[in-house]
């Protein structure tokens, strides 16, 4: 982790425990030798433990449909 991230942890209206992170964005164009930074906060969510695999699953729905969509449109040219 970048070591001028500042952590802190909070409790959220539904009771959860949020991880907050502030660091920097590095950021650059393709072709452009200059860098852009910017401070940023990332939020980190657990998700609850009761959804056995309902999260996962529902992504790898969502993966599959887009493969099987990109697989039909290349097919078709």
């Amino acid at each position: 982790m970048n070591e001028q991230a500042k952590k802190n942890e909070v409790v959220n209206s539904q009771n959860t425990v949020e991880r907050k992170v502030e660091t920097v964005d590095h950021r650059s164009s393709a072709g452009q030798s200059t860098q852009e930074e910017r401070n940023v906060q990332v939020v980190h969510q657990p998700h609850s433990t009761k959804t056995s695999g309902g999260v996962l699953a529902g992504a790898a729905a969502a993966v599959a449909t887009t493969l099987q969509s990109a697989k039909e449109a290349i097919s078709k040219k």
